[in-house]
């Protein structure tokens, strides 16, 4: 049987058809996207009135009751955006296509843009795709397991003079702890904790209590079993045991740690968490094809506020 990556369904969308539509096509899908209650008739951000006019020299639209004067970006994370429509709609396809990420810098060279515009942008599409993980359960089986990414140390060049970086005194001090809780063939959710043993807080907040855990020999999962129905998996004999296993939070890890180091190679320790959810994202939609993975992230980033960490990113201290 065909694999669904491979299949003709996988493939709804395409950079030929994004760049063939043209900016007043592109446009109009931001609009049918942005107020599709009213079947992309303008909605005043502001008061929320349904009655607008156009104006006409530019794409802008204004209220009748509040006299606000606004254009279909307005107050999403594209707002004060300066890239065409189709360069937007082209981005993003280009980003989801990527299974394992896209760098800044190949974006930039795609779509002819500064490395800071392409920066900014797939930071603010990450922004939006983490939207759905807010406040999520889980339930059903859940794996937990944690893997520790960043604090890079450069080993000596003379083997004499290189030291052992599984001792903790060895390493930079930088490596944070990826923790992944993922459903069997369902949603998943990421955190970033010092240690994997911290994520036991995370657990109960996130975790139904008719969960039942399967995680690996770690000391740190010791605590779950005064909580759930815990199985546990010792990696060093196997990595199936009577039923219990974390293979899909392993598959999620694989993921991330080729988008560390195959895409970007360096993932500073504060933008750690947002490419943690974007893999986490695209664990779980990896069963979707492209063209509804686009709807997605363009639907979520137009119903995401400014982004009050990405807006004037170049422009101050960050």
């Amino acid at each position: 049987m065909q694999h669904f990556l491979l299949s003709a369904a996988a493939r709804t969308l395409s950079l030929k058809a994004v760049f063939r539509m043209g900016e007043n096509k592109a446009y109009d899908t931001f609009k049918a996207m942005r107020w599709a209650d009213t079947d992309g008739e303008a909605v005043c951000p502001r008061c929320g009135c349904t009655e607008t006019y156009d104006i006409a020299t530019r794409r802008r639209f204004k209220c009748v009751a509040c006299y606000h004067q606004f254009s279909v970006t307005s107050g999403t994370i594209f707002a004060s955006r300066k890239m065409s429509f189709t360069d937007l709609l082209a981005a993003i396809v280009i980003f989801v296509n990527g299974a394992k990420g896209i760098a800044a810098l190949q974006l930039s060279r795609d779509l002819d843009c500064q490395y800071k515009t392409a920066f900014v942008l797939t930071h603010k599409l990450r922004e939006a795709m983490a939207r759905e993980q807010a406040g999520r359960q889980l339930n059903g089986v859940v794996e937990i397991d944690g893997a520790y990414f960043g604090g890079y140390v450069k080993p000596e060049n003379q083997k004499a003079d290189r030291k052992d970086l599984r001792l903790k005194l060895n390493r930079s001090g930088k490596r944070q702890c990826v923790v992944i809780m993922r459903e069997r063939n369902g949603k998943s959710l990421p955190f970033i904790v010092r240690n994997e043993g911290d994520a036991v807080p995370y657990v109960r907040d996130h975790v139904g209590t008719l969960a039942t855990i399967h995680a690996d020999e770690g000391t740190g999962w010791d605590a779950l079993h005064a909580g759930w129905d815990t199985k546990r998996v010792n990696h060093s004999v196997s990595f199936y045991d009577e039923g219990a296993c974390t293979n899909q939070a392993e598959s999620y890890f694989s993921r991330l740690r080729r988008m560390e180091v195959g895409t970007h190679h360096h993932i500073a320790g504060p933008y750690l968490n947002a490419y943690a959810q974007e893999a986490s994202w695209r664990e779980d939609n990896r069963r979707v094809d492209n063209g509804k993975q686009t709807a997605m992230v363009l639907d979520a980033a137009l119903a995401a506020n400014v982004s009050r960490k990405w807006a004037g990113y170049w422009q101050r201290a960050a």
